[in-house]
């Protein structure tokens, strides 16, 4: 006679198989690596690959930020041509009004160092600046000629312009802002998605576990059904169907083996982790306790989120474009101006004597007379641009707070479906228990059994749902507000 296996007993069989057949026997589990939820999340913020590309893209928006203010301090260059030379056929005007073409050799050097400076307040540049030449021409007269410029003193400014220097001013802290705000959700997305990678292990061992004790059940359950099948108290079908359970089983055990390790693979890959690490997660044992204010996380979103200064950033820009608008296709000018010293000899040592003032100045007018209206449209158009920023601003805003109110109610509903479920799962665990225990002194139908055996299984597949489902709002609200409301404080 057949020593049948009851349900508890059949679970544990299970588990020697896992431990036997499994990719890790017992003397290896203590080097797997054993995972919880904040350490995975840790683990990517700091050493994935992601989290380095985040990174890397704000340092270079704080990089160019300090670019750009360096450029406002005084710069010092140098500059030169060292040599140029020529050597071609020239016309030369003789005194008597005719021409000839004479061969000629020319060698030219010129030296310039200059310090300037933008004036931010109206957009210019004030320099000094130093230069020395050389210049040698050999043919029919050899001319050896030096040339100086000491010192001079320039300044450059437009009139009536756009003052680029000061829209970049005022645009530069909003970008560097923006910059940290969307590190700072770069990172919350990172959390959201280790969270999903997380639970895809998570969801794929329980299915593995749960596959691997349904096989072990239905082989006892067909063990057993074969020998009632022999006395004649089992029709045909009923061993059948549950032969046919059974095949189904071991083919679905396969296939979560497959989708366990396809799911760790993905998770080591997010936390730039050797492919071959042995890696066990394991789930958060409580929930916070705390009931998320929708309200609160309307007015975190608006303060805290990077649409905030990307709209900031926008209003700018347009506002720029209008004013560029209205000053490029209007009366302007440029003010150029210099005073400074300069001598020439024909030898170097006597170039910075006997030096001779040297001052210029010009003064360039533009005025537009017939544009046919270019100009007007040009404004209209910038005008129409800012408008229609203004409105999208507005649509961002309110698109905003509507993914913080209702993140904050996920979260809430999250919270209550993990309890149902919870308590889903423990009554579907024992009704198949009973269904079992009944099915093994014969008191209910094998189609019962697999009707518990199938609920048992969605209860636990919807349990694990609602844990994934919790955690992933729980970092969606974190995500769409940058507000940790279990600690009440904005994350930084």
């Amino acid at each position: 006679m057949v020593r049948h296996l009851p349900l508890r007993a059949a679970a544990r069989w299970a588990t020697c198989c896992l431990a036997f057949f499994g990719p890790a026997h017992a003397a290896a589990q203590e080097s797997v690596a054993r995972l919880t939820l904040p350490q995975a999340i840790e683990r990517a913020l700091e050493r994935g690959h992601q989290a380095a590309a985040a990174e890397a893209t704000r340092d270079a928006a704080y990089y160019r930020g300090d670019a750009f203010y360096s450029r406002l301090l005084p710069r010092l260059s140098v500059a030169g041509t060292v040599p140029a030379y020529n050597r071609s056929i020239i016309e030369v005007l003789q005194p008597d009004g005719s021409t000839l073409f004479r061969p000629q050799n020319q060698t030219s050097a010129a030296l310039t160092a200059t310090l300037s400076q933008t004036i931010p307040v109206t957009g210019g540049d004030v320099f000094i600046s130093s230069s020395l030449s050389r210049v040698s021409v050999s043919g029919t007269q050899d001319v050896v000629t030096w040339s100086s410029t000491p010192v001079t003193i320039g300044l450059r400014q437009p009139i009536l312009r756009p003052n680029a220097v000061a829209w970049n001013r005022k645009e530069q802290p909003v970008r560097k802002d923006l910059a940290s705000r969307q590190y700072l959700e770069a990172r919350e997305d990172i959390t959201v998605e280790t969270t999903r990678l997380f639970f895809d292990v998570y969801a794929a061992r329980v299915a593995l576990e749960t596959a691997r004790s349904n096989a072990g059940v239905n082989d006892t359950l067909y063990t057993l059904n074969t020998g009632r099948f022999e006395i004649g108290s089992i029709g045909e079908n009923d061993l059948l169907q549950s032969e046919l359970a059974l095949l189904r089983s071991r083919t679905s055990l396969d296939g979560a083996r497959l989708a366990y390790e396809r799911a760790l693979a993905a998770l080591r890959i997010q936390l730039n982790m050797p492919l071959d690490t042995p890696l066990e997660v394991v789930v958060p044992a409580a929930i916070p306790d705390f009931e998320p204010d929708s309200a609160r996380a309307v007015v975190q979103a608006l303060q805290n989120r990077s649409v905030v200064r990307d709209i900031d950033l926008q209003d700018l820009e347009a506002d720029r474009r209008v004013a560029e608008a209205k000053l490029n296709n209007g009366i302007g000018g440029t003010l150029q101006a210099s005073y400074g010293f300069n001598a020439t000899a024909p030898e170097a040592s006597g170039v910075y004597s006997n030096l001779l003032e040297a001052q210029r100045l010009t003064v360039s007018v533009e005025i537009p007379l017939i544009q046919w209206g270019a100009a007007r449209e040009e404004v209209r158009a910038a005008e129409a641009d800012r408008a229609q920023t203004e409105s999208r601003a507005q649509s961002m805003l309110e698109q905003t707070a509507h993914e913080a109110r209702f993140a904050a109610l996920e979260l809430s509903q999250a919270k209550r479906n993990l309890a149902l479920s919870a308590t889903a799962d423990t009554v579907a665990g024992k009704r198949f228990e009973v269904a079992y225990n009944r099915y093994v002194i014969g008191r209910i139908s094998i189609d019962n059994l697999y009707i518990a055996q199938g609920e048992k299984d969605e209860a636990r597949t919807q349990y694990v749902r609602a844990l994934r489902g919790y955690w992933e709002a729980y970092y969606r609200l974190r995500r769409v507000t940058l507000y940790n409301f279990e600690r009440e404080e904005v994350i930084r």
